[in-house]
This record gives C-alpha cells, structure tokens and sequence, in this order.
C-alpha cells in the first residue's frame, strides 16, 4: 500500500467555490435564417452515448471524419468516463502508436512526454487549436473530447508536429440544465471529487463550471503523491442568435510528490557487463555474475527524498467570437493568455554502485548513484486566431473554403537550480541502499546559480484551405499554410572551476528568423454516402529553435540542430486509407497505410567530421480502427497500429575511442500497438472490458552490440482491465473500475540509459458515484 507522507508544500485538497462574475456583452442579434448554413464546427456537450465522433472541432476541417483523408482519432468523454479516466496518458491508451517517454539518464521528462509515429510529441499538444507548452500532467475533468490528428501537421497548426498532434477539446455552456457531482476512491488512498454544473440562464445565456479536486498516493509507490484541484468557469452569450460569445477561463494547482523512477536491476532482459580496464577479466567476470543474478528490487521502493516536490501552477483565459454573418459564411475569433509556472525538485536514481570490487557477495551492500534534478519553469502563451469559412459554387463544383490568419507569441524560461553554489566546493549526493533506500536519509539542496536559458518565438502566420466537390463521388482536399516565425534565445551559464573555484559567467544571445510553406493535398472517393476511399500528400517543416533552445555549440548533433543557421527538418507524408460508416452511422472502420520521411536531421561526415543535415528517418506503417456502436447496448473503440522505423546516415564518431556508431532504428517505438474498450449495457447494468498491447519497445539503436550494460529494451506486455456499473435511476450510478486485472508487470517508461524505469499499474480498484440533478 503506498505511504503518505507530509512534506514541506503538502496541502489539503479542496473543490473550492468559485463565484466569478463576468461583464454582460451586448450583441447585435441577427435574423435567423430558414435555409441551410454551414455546419457547426463547436461539440455540443449533450450527445448520445456513442464513442463516434462526427467531426473534429477545428474549423480547418470542413467535412466530416469520414470524408477526411487523414488518421484522427477522438476519444470522447463518455468513454473516459466509462474506463475512470482522469489523465492525459490515461486518455491516449485508446488510441494505438503512442507511447511515453521518461528521460535522459538520471533526469525524469516533466509534464506529459509522449511519442507518436517515432516523433517526440511533447511540444505539440493544443487546447482548443492553440499550442500548450507548460511543463503540467494533464487533467480531463475539462475535456469535452480529445482529437488525436496523426501525420505532419504544418498546415494546420505551423511549425513542427511531424508526427502529428493531440487537441483537447474544452467544455463550454450550452442552453440546458445540467448537473453531475462524482466522488471517487481508489486503492492506494487516492480520493477525488470532480462536478460538471451546466446553467441557461435564458435562451441565449449559459453558465458553466467544472471543479475537480483530488489527494492521494500512486498504487504501487510509496511516497509518491498526487495532489491538486481546479475549476474552469465559462460563460456564453447568443446561444439563440447568429452571433455566439464565450469567455472561459482555468486554474490547476498541483502539488505533488514526484517519482524517479526504481533501478532497473534483476528486471528481464536486464543486462550488466563491467568494463573496467583497472580490473582484472577475473574480477570483471565475478562482477557480472553477480550483478545479472541479482533480484529486482522492491517496486514500491522510493529513491528519492521526502524533500521532493513538484508544485505547478497553470492559468489560461480564453475569449472566443463565432458569427454567421451568412447561410454561408462564418467568422470565428479566438484569443487566448496562459501562464505555466512549475517549480519541481526530484531525486533520481543512476549507476549502479557495488562497494567490494573483488567480492561482491552481499548484494545489500550495493547502492545506486542518486541525482538532484531541479526545474524552475515558467512559459507565457499570447495569441490571436481569425479564420473565416465559406461556402460557395464555381459552376457545377462546391467549395468548402477556409481562410485565417494567427498572431502567437510564445516564451519560455527555465532558471538553473543545481547542488553546487557558484563560487563553492560542491556537495557529494550520497548514494541510495540499492535493496534499502531511505527517503529521510540528508541530501544537499537545490540552489539558483544565477544561470538561465530564456526563449520567445513570435508567429504570424496565413491559411487557406479548400474542399472541392465534384458531385457525390469525389473530392479534392488542399491546403497550404505560411508561416513567419521570429525567435530569440537568451542564456547564462555559470560555470565553477573545480580547483580554484573561480567563477566564470558566460552570456548567450542568438535569434533566427524565417519563412515556412507547408501544405497538404488528399483526394477522396465516395463509393457510398457513408465511405469513402482517400489518398494524400502533406508536407512539414521544424526550424531551429522550436522548443525554445539555440546554440552555437557544435559538439553534438542535438546543438547543430538547433544552431540558427541549421537547416529547418522537412516532413514529406504519403498516406492512403478507407473509411467506411455502418449501422446507420454509429460505427466507422478505418484502415490507413503511411509513409513519413523526416529529411536534414543532424549526421557526422564521414571525412570531415563535421555535423552536416544528412539524416534522414522513414516510418512506415499500417493503421486500423473501429469506433461506435455495435448494437444499442453495445459500445466498442479498438485501435490496431503495425509500425516500421528506420535511420539512414545517422552516425556519430567518437574521438576518443575512434569508433563510429550508427542508428538504424528510432528508439521507444514498437512494431505493434493495439488497444480495445468495450461496454455492454442490459437493465441498468454495464460491463466493460479492455486490452492493451505493446510490443518490444528498443532503447539501444545502434548497429552491432544491443548493450554494454543496463535493459535494451522495453519487453511487450498486454494488460487487461474492466469495469461494472449500475445506474439506480435517472439520476445515480455507481461503478467499480479494475485496472491490470492479470496483475501484470510491466515497464511503462525507461530511460534512455536503461539504469531506472517506471513501472505501469499493478492491479488496483477505483470505486465512483456519480449524481446528476
């Protein structure tokens, strides 16, 4: 059972509330028009209890899901709520081809890291079309429905996103009533209240609030917390009219106890060899023996400090305007301000430490080399978005046109925290009994050097989108985006002589500037109204500087990367698919077959040596899908991804040894990814079940030798859960959720030195209630 522990920055969760007034805003109303207008892009927050979704919410996108020549997948709330959901990486296992990242080496990723299609994906996560970069573990309390777009994604949402992109969908007021409350427990003495309060106030005014508050441990760790609340209040004007206003607005709190993760030691596939040239080749051998005959340690061991912490503050404000000046034409307006603050010191674990070289007979003498990480993070959103759509005939063609404009400036700031104060002899990091650790043993603090690393890209950017339909067989799909992006890098580090102590400050600033064209073009046919057939190009571009970072460092080929003279990475994307709606439009199947080229990544040349843009990955892979109702007791979202990835004339060399090392494969993606949830429902009651499965997931990918040392590789693993539920009448359910039924043990994350993982869910229970009133 995980231990709670009080800390230094512990503090009682509570649903606070929350009494917001907002200023009235007087609208012209419009004559509602008898005729067809165009389709309403915004989700409606009352639908059926159907996984499937219609559309997306982006009015970049004008047809329906089925007409689309592209991979998204949604992931509506009902199904969250279904599976006990609460978490952004709890959400994304519906979908297949994603997998989470932990870090480098001693040091844990902070906030949601994921990888999709063999792309980092971090920094292309959006609320309502608009980037999200704060450093946040993700709530759904908020979510109407979550939008997983997969292939390059220049011309909708710019810069980056090669391998696609994740946007949550925020909920807001509509013109009913509505309550729901929902209380929920689980194992590991884990308590959460979330509520959903929807109120017309007439037919064109609506109020809603959403809170979630929750405190508690981590099934499986001890030590390690979760806690936080938050509130999301929102307010809409001229429900009833042509011209529709909302404003709304969120505040996280966290304060949490962070997890670094346990030694991989004893794990499957876990691998030591000592290459110690002081040692004899007998000494070395015993060493090994040892050590690969050695036991796991205790999963629910914390390395890390009751000192930890991790406290994040994260502030949005949100102003939306949506107005049909026509049956054909729409304007949608949308600014938005955030603030992302996170302060996080965490303790993590790193090399292996066997205190008798000739004889280590005791494993319980062995300890782990422990590192103090901490962040101080802040990132700062403004942006503006316009887009207007239209529909319209050229002859016997129909067009359904997009055209917008979007102002965004984006900065980011992280201040150095380390051990050693400038100017002083840095403190020794005790080690961590490797069988026995204890979080209260005196580790030295964190302290501000002084030292910084401060980003902030401007954009202005131009779209313009077209859909052309040649009657009801086929269509013609394009768009092209031009982005003009700014961005500035300002840094200091600090540096200590470590004889003299002398300090030496050495100031950064570098900017790069220029233009990016992507586009995009897909052709559809439409064998029946309800399928469609489609083929499509899209192209991609990622500049220097994308996560906030220049150097004109070129020791390796993550700095020439992001050195403002390198040459943006280009993303070319071929993909081909079907899509077909059955059962009067409940259920869509969806089959897709891709390939994705990313050009200019960072090589050495073989003769020179110099860091030149000659990389280049392929990923190629088969995507199938199927989402909605079977029967009207019978849900089903299964998701099935088969992958390939490959690295060519991606090679470094190494100096010192003078040893070239390759990669030919792209790390922390599987060749296979499946998933399925299901319900069935019958007399007030409903079952589910769901499956997971990933494959071997590779951490060393380079030629030759797999490892010297440490786990290669994240071995496959399925996982089974379920739930039962009960609605007693029209306004109280109750369900119990079980997670990992099998018990399984599993690797979630790894590190990308293999020495320290985080293990996936044991089996656990959550208990909810839920009212609506």
């Amino acid at each position: 059972m995980a231990q709670i522990k009080s800390r230094k920055h512990n503090r009682s969760t509570q649903l606070v509330a929350l009494a917001a007034s907002f200023p009235l805003m007087a609208h012209a109303a419009q004559q509602e028009s008898d005729t067809a207008k165009l389709p309403v892009i915004a989700v409606e927050a009352k639908a059926e209890n159907n996984y499937k979704a219609e559309r997306v919410s982006s009015t970049k996108y004008t047809q329906p899901l089925v007409d689309t020549p592209q991979t998204i997948s949604v992931i509506k709330k009902e199904i969250l709520q279904e599976q006990g959901a609460t978490s952004l990486v709890d959400a994304l296992r519906n979908t297949p081809g994603i997998t989470l990242q932990l870090g480098e080496n001693g040091n844990t990723s902070a906030g949601d890291a994921f990888q999709m299609r063999g792309f980092d994906t971090k920094n292309s996560i959006y609320v309502d079309g608009i980037r999200d970069i704060g450093a946040v573990s993700r709530d759904v309390y908020n979510l109407e429905q979550i939008e997983v777009v997969k292939g390059p994604s220049g011309a909708e949402a710019g810069r980056g996103g090669a391998g696609g992109y994740i946007n949550l969908v925020s909920k807001l007021p509509y013109a009913e009533n509505s309550r729901e409350v929902s209380a929920t427990y689980k194992t590991a003495e884990h308590g959460r209240l979330a509520a959903d309060i929807n109120q017309a106030i007439n037919e064109s005014v609506a109020v809603r609030l959403n809170v979630m508050g929750q405190q508690g441990g981590v099934e499986g760790r001890d030590y390690v917390e979760q806690n936080g609340w938050a509130v999301a209040p929102s307010i809409a004007f001229g429900l009833d009219r042509d011209t529709r206003f909302y404003l709304y607005s969120q505040h996280i709190q966290q304060r949490n106890v962070p997890d670094g993760g346990i030694p991989t030691i004893g794990m499957k596939g876990f691998y030591y060899n000592n290459t110690d040239t002081k040692l004899t080749q007998a000494q070395r051998d015993i060493i090994n023996n040892a050590v690969n005959a050695a036991r796991p340690v205790d999963s629910e061991n914390f390395y890390g400090s009751v000192d930890d912490y991790e406290d994040i503050n994260a502030n949005m404000v949100t102003a939306k305007v949506e107005s049909d000046f026509a049956e054909n034409v729409k304007l949608t307006n949308i600014t938005r301000l955030g603030k992302t603050e996170m302060d996080r010191v965490l303790t993590g674990v790193n090399a292996l430490v066997i205190s008798n070289l000739n004889t280590p007979k005791d494993p319980n003498s062995w300890s782990v080399v422990r590192t103090r990480q901490g962040v101080d993070q802040t990132n700062k959103i403004l942006t503006n978005q316009t887009s207007l759509n239209l529909n319209l005939k050229t002859g016997s063609i129909e067009h359904d046109v997009v055209a917008g404009l979007e102002l965004l400036r984006e900065e980011q700031l992280n201040n150095t925290l380390n051990i050693q104060t400038p100017g002083q002899t840095a403190p020794v990091i005790p080690p961590a009994s490797l069988y026995d650790p204890n979080p209260y043993s005196k580790l030295p603090g964190l302290v501000h050097t002084g030292a910084y690393a401060k980003g902030k890209t401007d954009t202005a950017a131009a779209y313009l989108f077209d859909t052309l339909k040649f009657g009801e067989r086929f269509q013609l799909n394009g768009g092209i985006r031009v982005d003009y992006y700014d961005t500035e890098y300002d840094g200091l580090t600090v540096a200590t002589d470590a004889k003299t102590l002398a300090v030496t400050n050495t100031a950064t600033h570098l900017g790069t500037n220029g233009t990016l064209v992507s586009w995009k073009l897909g052709s559809v046919f439409k064998p029946t109204p309800a399928s469609s057939i489609y083929a499509s190009y899209a192209k991609s571009l990622t500049p220097p500087g994308t996560a906030f970072v220049l150097t004109d460092n070129s020791t390796s080929a993550n700095n020439v990367a992001n050195n403002p003279a390198a040459k943006p990475q280009k993303t070319h994307h071929y993909e081909v698919g079907t899509k077909w709606t059955l059962n009067d439009d409940k259920i869509i199947l969806t089959a897709a077959a891709y390939h994705t080229e990313n050009e200019n990544q960072i090589t050495q040349d073989p003769i020179s040596l110099q860091y030149v843009p000659e990389g280049k990955m392929t990923v190629k892979g088969l995507e199938l899908g199927a989402v909605g109702q079977i029967t009207r007791a019978w849900n089903v979202s299964a998701g099935v991804a088969f992958m390939d990835t490959e690295q060519e004339n991606q090679q470094t060399y190494n100096a010192t040894t003078k040893v070239w090392t390759e990669t030919n494969a792209v790390r922390w993606s599987p060749d296979l990814t499946a998933t399925l949830w299901t319900t069935y429902s019958v007399a007030g009651f409903k079952a589910g079940v769901g499956a997971r499965y990933v494959d071997e997931q590779k951490r060393a990918i380079t030629t030759g030798s797999t490892s010297t040392t440490n786990m290669p590789v994240i071995p496959s693993y399925v996982v089974f859960d379920a739930m039962a539920g009960y609605t007693f009448n029209k306004n109280a359910s109750a369900s119990l959720h079980i997670y990992n039924l099998a018990d399984k043990e599993y690797i979630s994350t790894l590190n990308n030195g293999g020495s320290r993982l985080v293990l996936g869910q044991p089996r656990s229970a959550a208990l909810s209630f839920n009212y609506k009133f």
